[in-house]
């Protein structure tokens, strides 16, 4: 059996986010008139991005930047949390992993 690498798997959980998120974004955006609103559970959906809007951009930035640029902060966001997060989880995972597959033997 291969093992992945921690830092692709971390990578690519980044890139499924940022589709996800992105994907997400353009249904509530286009479909705004339909929900009445956001699309339910877009701030789920990216909690990630908006958190780091919230704490990092916004204290650099001021409300002023145009859609685009925030957007793209919103993505940058997505993909860097996740990807952090996913490399932290993933390492001890598998150091637990590994010590319990040779207590069992």
């Amino acid at each position: 059996m291969t093992q992945v690498k921690t830092l692709t798997l971390a990578i690519s959980a980044g890139i499924v986010a940022l589709v996800v998120g992105a994907i997400a974004f353009t249904l509530s955006w286009n479909l705004w008139d339909y929900w009445g609103g956001p699309m339910p559970g877009i701030q789920v959906l990216l909690f990630p991005g908006n958190l780091t809007l919230i704490h990092v951009w916004h204290p650099l930035f001021t409300d002023e930047v145009s859609f685009w640029p925030k957007l793209a902060l919103l993505f940058i966001g997505q993909f860097v949390v996740v990807t952090l997060v996913a490399a932290l989880f993933i390492g001890p995972v598998r150091k637990f992993n590994c010590l319990f597959a040779h207590a069992n033997r």
